[in-house]
Formats: structure tokens, sequence, C-alpha cells
């Protein structure tokens, strides 16, 4: 039988777990605001198809120097089932990007829109889902 200090042990140690997994999962309103739209056109350097979301890293150029930004997606497992795979994005693709700038001003944002009109490839999202258009083979 277990003693009331391994209880509260457990209870403990579950808790701390599960902040911890909270606070790695944030609100996407808590992150970005709504309210600060940015438009970006750029060359994407790499894209992190991870867990739990998805991100693009790109290169915009801004007079002579280039400004670099990191752009989260929604949940990878909505864009997996949606056909988007690690090899969706590349580097060297040039894309335009709309979203919602970062609450503490830096160089990120949540994408609402991103086109690559090389071959018409689409992500949007739409309320709470992502809607994506694959090129036509």
């Amino acid at each position: 039988m277990a003693t009331m200090a391994h209880r509260i042990a457990v209870w403990i140690v579950t808790g701390l777990l599960g902040a911890t997994a909270a606070d790695a999962h944030h609100s996407i309103v808590g992150v970005y605001d709504p309210g600060r739209q940015v438009r970006l056109e750029g060359v994407i350097t790499a894209f992190r198809f991870v867990n739990p979301h998805p991100f693009v890293e790109l290169a915009v150029a801004d007079g002579d120097k280039t400004d670099d930004w990191r752009l989260e997606l929604d949940n990878r497992h909505e864009l997996a089932a949606l056909g988007v795979t690690a090899d969706t994005l590349r580097p060297g693709d040039r894309v335009i990007v709309t979203g919602s700038g970062a609450r503490d001003s830096s160089r990120r944002a949540y994408v609402r829109v991103l086109e690559r009109p090389g071959d018409r490839f689409l992500y949007e999202q739409v309320g709470s889902s992502p809607r994506v258009r694959m090129p036509a083979r």
C-alpha cells in the first residue's frame, strides 16, 4: 500500500509534467497579435516539419540587409492529413506570406496565408483549420 508521502510525490510530479506540457504548447493569441498584420515576401531558408507546429525560416530583403523571420504554421497532424510533408516547402522557394506578428515585436509570425507563386501552392488558415492547395502535377 502506498504511503501518503508517495501519493503526494506522485501528484506533484504529475502536476509539474502537465504544466510543462501546457507551457510548451502555447496559445496562438498569447504569442501572436491578430491586430498586428505582417506581409512578407522572401525566400525559404528552412522548413521544419516538427510537432507541435511546423515552421518556416524566411529570408526577407530589407534594403541592403536581409531579415530572418520564423513563421509558425498550424499543427503538424492536420497538415499531414492534408498532404503536407517535410518536402512540401523547400529552401530556395520564393513565397508571399501574410500573418499575425509576434506580440514581443520579434521577427516571428503566425501564418494566415502562404503562397508560392511559382507553382500556385497555397496554405491558408481558415478559422481554426488549415486549408492547402497543392500544385497540379
